[in-house]
């Protein structure tokens, strides 16, 4: 018995796809992912038309795609995260359907929920059996955790599991199991697993970045968070990575012995964890090959779903158990809604992902970023996108100093007897434009090219096409 066919195009034809159906992606080898590329050109080869795809995230490493979305094999898109590749394409206002983001906890939800539906599923799997059973965990593509394909597997009306290491049945330590899968396809290589750490997961050494990140670890002691029990997670950014060995240092130092970490989690969380700053990590996306190697030996060090992550219609997450988020900005505004969808000139170079998810659960959401980036302010009276609600953040932490939303009630004043450098973000976006002068006023278009959704399923703000 087996589920292993001859090859892609076999696969594609026994489920049945036809033109106008939805097929879905994950992103756990990022821009060293093969199989969205892969597919994309052998259904272009087979004549089909008007697929959607929704990924739970598009990479740089994906922008052949563009040639699919100008033949008009893709007509449209559904995602969490879209690289400039892409986003320049879209931003142009070239598709004709705006695409839609999600959050990576409204994703699963509205899968789950049948609002967000999948015709074909396409698994990447570094490791699978020939019926199906598969991980992350291991192999010649190895990428950790598949927490983000779980809803697609589990949801999709057909799965087909693409793998390079085909194992003998049945694959023990299994992440999806077979039940969810209808057809598995070898391959000579699904991903190229260097590609899943980026520069942006590296630590810093820029000194205002590590300036920041020395404020942000001092913000969250002075908070009254960092006690037993502490729960955190934090970004892939330089800043956010210095932040967390500060942390570390500060734990270590007070002995301090957190639960858990969680989110995308990085060589230096697992330093924490065998550190013993925290008893387990939760992981849903290893971000770099030192996370991918953890969560294959250390029990400690758990893979889980999208859902039992940041999905606000489960039963429970971990998000709403979370103490301190560390998360970065592309833009602020001065009520502290975040912008992390488009760049100053409108371009779509990012998305959601987990941001809102983890600003809504945490106790205490912190925004680490440089108060200017290339001579362009950081904070304005409005961002162009609304990524993630002023309401749920709560302290904006840059090189000159530390803002507080004001619905933060004594926080302020406990970080100002900590001896932290307090101001007001009106005073900050001064002192920004001091610096960098006044910017043009963002010319955008009148096309709506996408609809940016919160993790609850509400829009929450439309992207214009940007200036040509």
């Amino acid at each position: 018995m087996s589920k292993l066919v001859s090859g892609l195009r076999e696969a594609v034809q026994l489920c049945g796809l036809r033109d106008g159906m939805t097929i879905s992606f994950h992103h756990h080898l990022r821009n060293g992912d093969f199989v969205l590329n892969m597919v994309c050109d052998e259904l272009s080869d087979m004549g089909f038309k008007d697929l959607t795809i929704n990924a739970s995230a598009i990479h740089e490493g994906h922008g052949r795609l563009v040639e699919h979305l100008k033949s008009g094999v893709v007509t449209g898109i559904e995602t969490n995260y879209m690289g400039s590749a892409v986003g320049r394409y879209i931003s142009e206002g070239r598709l004709k359907k705006p695409v839609i983001f999600r959050t990576h906890g409204g994703r699963p939800s509205d899968i789950e929920r049948g609002k967000s539906h999948i015709d074909v599923a396409f698994i990447a799997a570094p490791s699978s059996d020939c019926m199906g059973n598969c991980t992350g965990k291991f192999g010649p593509s190895a990428c950790g955790s598949l927490g983000y394909a779980f809803a697609d597997a589990e949801h999709a009306d057909r799965v087909i599991i693409i793998t390079d290491n085909l194992v003998p049945y049945p694959l023990a330590g299994f992440s999806i199991s077979e039940v969810h899968a209808d057809y598995v396809v070898s391959v000579d290589s699904i991903g190229d697993p260097a590609g899943i750490a980026s520069s942006t997961t590296r630590m810093t050494r820029d000194p205002i970045a590590l300036l920041i990140a020395d404020y942000a670890a001092k913000v969250i002691r002075a908070s009254g968070y960092l006690k037993d029990g502490f729960s955190f997670q934090t970004g892939a950014g330089g800043a956010s990575l210095a932040a967390a060995s500060f942390l570390k240092r500060l734990m270590q130092e007070q002995n301090i012995k957190g639960s858990y970490a969680m989110g995308g989690i990085t060589g230096y969380i697992v330093d924490m964890l065998e550190a013993g700053c925290f008893e387990t990590l939760a992981d849903v996306q290893c971000f770099d090959l030192r996370a991918v190697e953890s969560l294959n030996k250390n029990p400690r060090h758990r893979e889980v779903t999208a859902s039992h992550y940041a999905s606000p219609t489960a039963k429970s997450s971990l998000v709403g158990g979370l103490d301190t988020v560390i998360l970065g900005a592309t833009e602020i505004d001065t009520q502290f809604n975040v912008n992390v969808h488009t760049d100053s000139r409108g371009y779509i170079m990012g998305g959601s992902g987990g941001h809102s998810d983890t600003a809504a659960g945490a106790k205490l959401a912190i925004i680490v970023a440089p108060l200017t980036r290339a001579r362009l302010p950081l904070i304005s009276d409005r961002v162009n996108c609304i990524s993630t609600p002023g309401s749920t953040i709560d302290v904006l932490v840059t090189q000159f100093g530390i803002a507080v939303n004001p619905s933060g009630g004594d926080l302020a004043l406990r970080l100002s007897e900590a001896g932290l450098p307090v101001r007001d973000i009106r005073d900050l976006k001064k002192t920004a434009l001091e610096i960098s002068g006044v910017p043009k006023p963002f010319a955008g278009g009148d096309r709506e090219v996408a609809r940016v959704l919160y993790r609850d399923g509400t829009q929450i703000d439309t992207i214009r096409n940007a200036a040509v």
